[in-house]
Order: structure tokens, then C-alpha cells, then sequence
């Protein structure tokens, strides 16, 4: 037989021909709305398949889990991911701290003074545990890792804080094994300077630091301010201290142009050991030159260090007009006036 068997318009209709508002009430269901709503039964569950169906069918409508996939195509719905690119409220003063912690680094460089960007990198379990990314390996022998993810008793947690000579593209990461502390953090800088600062730039007594508002370098924390004194006072630095606004660390040189690497460098290998991570670290470069050296830090650092005023007000520290909260220099003591 051939031709046609059925009349040009006859079979089962589309179901939102059927139910024209089906998809209009699919649409409100998907939509964010106001907390109470008692349109969006959905705003606070996972908008499954089968939810979703079972939402409509309680608004009368006559549809299966099945049917929910067509549905979405048809409203140009698809499951997808967050993405990062909403910020916080920009300080009005943002733009003005960046070209001034940028005019430091230029005169820091061109005065042939070290420049250097710090923070600490994501803590890291250290074991055979699963690491995002992937690496080569032969077909169907993947590394066999964990499957849980608890902390190792005896290996803990690896602590990197990263130290980036922004005019040498160079990094210098110390491994901590014990907690995050502004005491932690200097004494990275302070090996920093030993091993690689002083063969880069000599006897040189000035330094500038740019780091982040929070964290061990916080610009709050009191312990950071006295730790690198402490540092002055040992070596006879004079160290300007510049810190990025709230919300805006992704702007630290050290973000992009050390930490990113190192991550791209070990992703997909289990940090089975201490040795396995300060390894992985060194071995990291680019093809702009940048160079890594790495040390693991053994030592151990308390919390909850308190600073007293007293302390404080014997520090020998000048604080610049503009937002002095951010942007300082810690001299060594032995030049104050008795």
C-alpha cells in the first residue's frame, strides 16, 4: 500500500495544544519568585523530572515525568552550572587602591627594590585521595584513590603559602602541616628572603608586600602587623605593606600567575605524601619563566595568638593617609626615637 493513510491533520494532538496553559504553568514553576508564594511549590526542592510533574499534574494538568524533557526544550530551559561573575559591592575606592598598590610595584622595581605578592593556597589532604582533574594514564587504569575523604590522622592537611616576586616571576611556596597563621605566613617570607631574596637583590633593606585583606595577612589581624616587626626588626627591612580591597583577591598577582599553575601542574595526581606535594610545587613552570622553589615547613604555629595593646602601640608603624587600614610601613625599632 502506498500514499497516504491518514488525512493531513489527523493523529494525537501536542499535548500543549491540548492544555495551552501547560507550559506557561511549567514556566512559573521554574522561575525564582518570592519566599511564601504559593505559585512556586518547587522554590526550595530540586526541580526534578518527576517534581515537576507532579507540581502540574496538582495544578490539573495531565502529564507524565516522561514528557518534562520536551517540555523544557520547547521553554529553552537546560540544566546548567553556576558561574561565577556576580561580585560584592565594589568599595568605591577600589580603582584608587589598585593604581596605588600598581604605582608602589613600579617604584619598587625601577628603585631595583623586591616587590612581592603572598597569600595562602587552598589547604590540601595529603594521601591517596582523588584530585579534580585528569592526567594521562593507559586506558581503563586510572589511579585508584580513596573513597571517602577523610583526613589522614598521621599525614593531616598540607598548608602551601606562596610568596611571588612579581618582578622576577618567581614563586616560593612553604608547606605548612599545622595551622594557618599570620606567624606561619611571615616565617614564609622570611625563608623566602633568605633563600631567595637575598640572591636576587642582596643587601637590600626595603621590601613591599601586596597581599589580601583576610586570611593570616589580613589587614585586621594584629599578629601579622607584630610578626613582621618581629621580621624588621631581625633583618633590618623596612617593609611596605599594600592590601587588596575586600572582594577583589582574584586581582593578587600570585593567583594568576603562580597558585593556577601549581594547580594545573598536579591536577589529577593523588598528594599521596608531603615529599609527593613539595615536589609536584617545584617542578611547576610556564613558558614565560616562571620559576618555583618549595620547602616544606614542619614547624609548629598556635591559634589563637593574642595581641595586646601595648604590644601594638610599640610597634614602628606609619600608616598612609590614604585608608591607612590598608596601606602602611613597619619599620625596624632600633630607628625609633628613645
Amino acid at each position: 500500500m502506498t500514499g497516504r493513510v491518514r488525512r493531513a491533520g489527523g493523529g494525537r494532538l501536542p499535548l500543549t495544544r491540548k492544555d495551552p496553559t501547560l507550559l506557561e504553568d511549567l514556566q512559573a514553576l521554574l522561575e525564582p519568585a518570592t519566599v511564601g508564594d504559593p505559585m512556586r511549590p518547587l522554590l526550595w526542592v530540586s526541580k526534578s523530572h518527576a517534581k515537576l510533574a507532579e507540581a502540574l499534574r496538582e495544578m490539573a494538568h495531565q502529564v507524565s515525568a516522561k514528557r518534562i524533557p520536551q517540555l523544557l526544550k520547547k521553554l529553552g530551559y537546560r540544566r546548567q552550572v553556576n558561574r561565577k561573575t556576580k561580585e560584592a559591592a565594589i568599595h568605591p575606592d577600589r580603582d584608587a587602591q589598585f593604581e596605588l598598590i600598581n604605582a608602589q610595584v613600579l617604584a619598587f622595581q625601577k628603585a631595583g627594590h623586591p616587590a612581592i605578592s603572598v597569600d595562602t593556597k587552598k589547604k590540601e589532604l595529603i594521601g591517596n585521595f582523588k584530585n579534580v582533574g585528569s592526567d594521562y594514564r593507559p586506558q581503563g587504569r586510572p589511579d585508584e584513590v580513596n573513597v571517602h575523604d577523610f583526613a589522614d590522622k598521621d599525614l593531616g592537611k598540607a598548608v602551601p603559602y606562596g610568596v611571588y616576586d612579581i618582578g622576577a616571576n618567581a614563586g616560593w611556596v612553604s608547606v605548612g602541616v599545622d595551622h594557618d597563621t599570620s606567624e606561619f605566613a611571615v616565617n614564609a617570607i622570611r625563608r623566602w628572603r633568605e633563600l631567595l631574596g637575598c640572591e636576587l637583590y642582596g643587601a637590600c633593606d626595603q621590601l613591599l608586600i601586596t597581599a589580601d585583606g583576610g586570611g593570616s595577612n589580613g589587614s585586621r589581624v594584629r599578629l601579622w602587623k607584630l610578626e613582621l616587626q618581629k621580621l624588621a626588626d631581625e633583618t633590618g627591612l623596612t617593609i611596605t605593606v599594600c592590601h587588596y580591597p575586600p572582594g577583589t583577591s582574584k586581582w593578587n598577582k600570585i593567583e594568576h600567575r603562580l597558585f593556577c599553575h601549581i594547580t594545573q601542574n598536579w591536577r589529577g595526581r593523588p598528594l599521596t605524601s608531603r615529599l609527593a606535594i613539595v615536589e609536584l610545587i617545584a617542578a611547576t613552570t610556564t613558558k614565560t619563566g616562571l620559576t618555583v622553589r618549595c620547602e616544606l615547613d614542619e614547624n609548629s604555629y598556635a591559634k589563637g595568638v593574642k595581641v595586646s595593646d601595648d604590644e601594638m602601640r610599640a610597634l614602628n608603624i606609619t600608616h598612609d593617609l590614604f585608608h591607612p587600614e590598608w596601606n602602611y610601613i613597619i619599620a625596624p625599632r632600633q630607628n625609633m626615637a628613645p
